[in-house]
């Protein structure tokens, strides 16, 4: 399920199958490498929109965090957190979070949830076929991967 009140009601209807949020964690800079930040951010919101569909009825896709990338670590890792308990306390078991910023990687064990790093891949120059491989590409591989976590937890 999306961000959206449409799909709420869907929400509020199935919520005892519903418990896993996922966040995509986006930089925001317009100062320096303008273009591959914005890069960063559409491929990570592609993939959180295509892993929402492959879950639909176990997952909600919440906007993105969006931080600048000069704001202090400590800020916001803080802000993700405060994030991340107010899911959980909403009835949220799991988070996960989708970035292409290895920053997240440096603090992933201080979240304590899940966090999916991907490489960036720049999508601008690929046919819209290209595109759909690249994509469906990622999605064959966290499939499994957050299938099995939802086993092991």
């Amino acid at each position: 399920m999306k961000w959206q009140s449409s799909e709420m009601d869907k929400y509020l209807q199935s919520k005892e199958y519903v418990d896993t949020a996922i966040v995509p964690l986006i930089p925001i800079s317009w100062q320096k490498e303008i273009k591959s930040t914005v890069a960063m951010g559409e491929f990570i919101s592609i993939i959180t929109q295509e892993l929402e569909r492959q879950f639909q009825g176990r997952v909600v896709l919440f906007p993105a965090f969006t931080y600048l990338e000069k704001e202090n670590a400590e800020e916001r890792t803080l802000r993700l957190k405060r994030w991340s308990e107010e899911l959980k306390l909403g009835g949220m078991e799991h988070i996960v979070y989708a970035t292409s910023d290895g920053f997240w990687k440096t603090v992933e064990e201080e979240l304590g949830e899940w966090l999916i790093w991907l490489p960036s891949i720049p999508l601008e120059h690929l046919s819209s076929e290209n595109r759909r491989e690249v994509i469906g590409g990622q999605i064959k591989q966290l499939v499994p991967i957050m299938t099995n976590k939802w086993q092991n937890r």
